[in-house]
């Protein structure tokens, strides 16, 4: 096991990472006795589960979702269904006050699909949990990519990559208008003695006309806590990090190796740096599994016994959907061979990258535990050191911690790796105060001015009513 540098003390965070389904990245591992993602429809399972992370000081729940279905396996929903690869799947956002009225700090971010959301709408619904949560909440934007997804929603198929995200940055700019400028601070006062509760002099209406959305009024929400929530993000390709680049205030990388994930976090430090932001005003987490006992030889008897009910042809099936290509065709040693499709492009490039020589097989080995994550297996010592290396050698801020079986996974990780971690200073022993935003960046509340949203704070585009 690595050791990290005894003079590296940058505070690790964490996020846990889920999904309101029984299987999310992990497959197979919903068979096991213990068990109890089946429960993801008892409102108790995730008041249950909030406490827990509060209880380990988590910065965060990261909730995932997906619209549409995995079908490009087999060209059928058949192991889908059988293994429950996300489906059925819930609405991460209808949890979100519950769990906020059992907890004081945890923050939540909420993934939700851009291209099939209305931002007027959007933009209520998240101000609306930013009050309830006071100031908690965070929107991981995705953009999507499944053509399931699409046909569900009336389209014959998707909208092309590069072209998905020119509609998310028009989506962007009109919900900033919303969230920032049609009220402007001081706008409410509660006035009773004069009946006023909100000056009408400082409530805009907001015009919008674009290639995609048309947008006039006046934001229904009054001003939240933090305004504009949270910002995650986690495209990887040349356009999706440039997308990042802009908007994203937390972004979630995936990597299998220390090297690769340095070069990502490089690149997004450089790229938010041209946007004229600062490099540390993005915090970069990477996801992360973890299998971890009071020694070794435990910690790796549980991997065994985890892996003995884990489905790595579940965890292909659902590779296959973010690639678009149906892996079910290949034989067990042949080479993935180049394909054009219209899903996640830099999986896609990596997994046809002629230098790689990616097989079925090879695929399968690394799906052991039914998901692509790099995983750590060891003691609290020993996970906690290979932590704190990842986080020494690459830059990153710290970790999306997976499920496997739930909620065992992560009471074994607050209950023993945690301690490690703030015994040793890596890892704060209490929560700051105040919202989401100031927990993890340590300054005010709304967005930072050099951030794009910023800047549509009373500006011209606005008028009074």
């Amino acid at each position: 096991m690595s050791t990290a540098s005894t003079t590296t003390k940058k505070e690790i965070r964490l996020n846990a990472f889920n999904m309101n389904c029984v299987n999310h990245i992990n497959h197979g591992l919903w068979t096991h006795p213990r068990d109890r993602s089946q429960d993801y429809t008892d409102i108790a399972y995730w008041t249950h589960l909030a406490r827990l992370l509060e209880r380990g000081k988590f910065d965060g729940l990261f909730l995932a979702d997906i619209v549409g279905v995995y079908d490009v396996y087999q060209g059928s929903t058949d192991i889908t269904l059988r293994e429950s690869i996300q489906l059925p799947v819930n609405d991460p956002l209808l949890l979100i006050s519950a769990m906020a009225a059992a907890t004081e700090h945890l923050g939540f971010g909420i993934t939700a699909n851009l291209t099939y959301e209305a931002p007027f709408l959007f933009a209520r619904r998240m101000s609306t949990l930013d009050h309830l949560t006071r100031g908690r909440v965070g929107w991981n934007i995705v953009t999507g990519y499944l053509d399931s997804a699409a046909r569900a929603m009336g389209l014959t198929e998707q909208l092309e990559h590069d072209q998905r995200y020119d509609r998310a940055d028009e989506f962007m700019e009109v919900v900033y208008k919303l969230w920032e400028g049609s009220w402007e601070d001081g706008a409410v006062v509660r006035d009773r003695a004069n009946r006023v509760y909100a000056d009408p002099a400082k409530v805009h209406k907001i015009r919008h006309s674009g290639d995609y959305y048309r947008v006039e009024g006046i934001h229904l929400s009054e001003p939240s806590r933090q305004r504009t929530p949270v910002l995650y993000q986690a495209g990887s390709s040349g356009r999706g990090q440039a997308f990042g680049a802009r908007h994203a205030e937390c972004v979630f990388i995936s990597s299998q190796t220390r090297e690769a994930a340095k070069k990502l976090v490089q690149g997004i430090r450089e790229g938010a740096e041209r946007e004229g932001r600062d490099p540390d005003d993005v915090k970069i987490f990477m996801g992360l599994t973890v299998v971890t006992a009071h020694t070794e030889r435990d910690a790796r008897d549980k991997y065994r016994e985890y892996a003995s009910y884990a489905s790595p042809e579940a965890g292909l099936a659902h590779f296959s959907a973010g690639t678009g290509i149906d892996f079910s065709r290949y034989e067990l040693d042949e080479p993935i061979r180049a394909a054009k499709t219209n899903s996640i492009e830099s999986l896609v490039k990596t997994v046809t990258n002629p230098e790689l020589n990616w097989t079925k097989r090879k695929l399968l080995q690394q799906l052991e535990l039914g998901g692509r994550y790099a995983t750590v297996v060891g003691s609290p010592v020993q996970v906690a050191d290979e932590l704190e290396a990842w986080v020494a050698d690459t830059g990153i801020d710290g970790f999306n911690l997976t499920r496997t079986v739930t909620p065992e996974s992560f009471e074994d990780f607050v209950d023993l790796v945690i301690p490690v971690l703030q015994e040793r200073g890596s890892y704060k022993r209490d929560y700051a105060q105040g919202t989401l935003r100031e927990k993890l960046f340590g300054g005010g509340a709304t967005l930072p001015t050099a951030h794009i949203g910023a800047g549509f704070r009373a500006n011209a585009f606005v008028e009074p009513l």
